[in-house]
């Protein structure tokens, strides 16, 4: 576990550099302060329930506070953040209390029992980010395009403090993925799986940084699988769990995909494909272009087809061309991570036509968070027009047969570019 005290102190220092980067910013526009909204969550039509509720971007990223709806941060050029949070008299549900940690000594930082915007007469030229819904009677520029896009970019390079928490969200994540791996291999449901997960992680589903995939057989072929079946299936052949844990305001997200007793090839693809994303993991480095690894991956998915006796008679560059290796790997190789899963400021361009789910365009550089997260899905509808196209005398029909209620693996670890290289977070703490 982190020591709190060195969290403490970094922490102080990582309010200090966005207190210089938000200056900056506000200078190149021409602003004055910027009034950022946490948000809150809207209710659902013909219901007196609301939505689950997870802070806006810009806001989690200066106070961590995941859960403050209504509250507010005020960022203004040498002085101090003014925080104001929703602090309500309310005897139907437990109300936020005024921090007591040691950050808010570099903030000023006061309670509102009504959740109105904090007074900004004499700030001058003032910008107002969050939700449009919440921000209609507040005074100034409303979610101006380019200066939103800068205030992304400043969540692009991690300071120590962010990749601490970082560190510490993959440390608190390992303990759930052993024990759902525990739980499958004992014959459990996915809904065993997601509960064991929870237990072991200690924290709640609402609560985590994203609703757990826990996909038992054909459900792993299934990207954003969102269910958890209750009932065990009579013979279980693989498991692909994609679940992290969410530490100050900061997201894991970690996927591993196991083999069930006897299914000896779809566990050499596994060891396979985990060697691949090894690999990828160690190329990361500062000066590499994602657009590029993502398409060496391709290639290395094509030579593992290849050696595998799933695709036949094709070179590497050829399957990948004929959009072989995209049937197996739709999505992309990985993202930016950070208060956000899919963390904003990845595609400064749009991704290439060949890689349309890509979600980081950007070249790296040192103090960036992504996941590489490596795929080789057995999908019926994307496997359809190899297996009847022109390309079907490539295709090992028999083999991939045998393999499509596997579902699927993706092997996905969270790795910080540094000047030295990668370190790989996830793989610090679960091999």
């Amino acid at each position: 576990m982190v020591n709190d005290d060195l969290l403490d102190q970094l922490q102080c220092g990582h309010l200090a550099e966005l207190q210089a980067r938000y200056e900056s910013v506000l200078a190149s526009h021409g602003y004055d302060a910027v009034l950022i909204s946490s948000g809150a969550a809207p209710l659902r039509f013909a219901d007196d329930q609301g939505y689950h509720f997870q802070g806006y971007g810009p806001f989690v990223h200066w106070t961590g506070l995941v859960g403050a709806e209504h509250a507010w941060l005020l960022i203004r050029p040498e002085r101090k953040p003014l925080l104001q949070l929703h602090t309500p008299v309310d005897f139907w549900h437990a109300t936020a209390e005024l921090p007591q940690a040691a950050w808010v000594t570099a903030v000023e930082l006061a309670g509102s029992a009504d959740g109105v915007p904090p007074l900004t007469a004499g700030c001058g030229r003032l910008a107002v980010l969050g939700d449009p819904a919440l921000l209609q009677a507040v005074a100034g520029d409303h979610n101006p395009p380019a200066l939103v896009a800068d205030i992304e970019a400043t969540r692009v390079h991690k300071t120590d403090y962010e990749i601490a928490c970082l560190a510490e969200a993959n440390a608190r994540a390992a303990p759930g993925h052993r024990a759902a791996r525990q739980v499958f291999l004992a014959g459990g449901s996915e809904f065993a799986i997601g509960l064991a997960y929870q237990q072991a992680t200690g924290q709640r589903e609402v609560e985590a940084p994203y609703h757990s995939i826990i996909g038992l057989n054909d459900h792993a072929g299934i990207l954003h699988y969102q269910f958890y079946d209750q009932v065990s299936p009579e013979l279980p052949r693989s498991l692909l769990i994609d679940a992290g844990y969410r530490f100050r305001g900061y997201c894991s997200d970690i996927t591993r995909t196991w083999a069930g007793p006897q299914q000896g090839p779809f566990q050499a693809l596994i060891v396979a494909l985990e060697a691949l994303q090894k690999r990828l993991c160690q190329a990361v480095a500062s000066g590499v272009d994602f657009v590029a690894l993502h398409r060496k991956t391709h290639l290395g998915l094509a030579a593992l087809l290849d050696s595998a006796g799933l695709v036949q008679g094709l070179d590497d560059e050829a399957m990948v061309t004929a959009g072989i290796t995209r049937a197996f790997f739709p999505h992309g190789l990985g993202h930016l991570l950070g208060v956000q899963v899919h963390d904003v400021g990845g595609k400064p361009v749009p991704p290439p036509v060949d890689a349309p789910f890509l979600r980081m365009t950007r070249t790296l550089e040192a103090g960036m968070v992504v996941t590489i997260e490596p795929g080789l899905y057995f999908i019926p509808s994307l496997l359809a027009p190899l297996l009847t196209g022109p390309l079907s005398a490539h295709m090992n029909r028999r083999l991939l047969d045998a393999l499509m209620p596997c579902g699927g693996i993706r092997i996905e670890d969270n790795v910080l570019v540094t000047a030295d290289g990668p370190r790989n977070l996830t793989r610090e703490q679960l091999p």
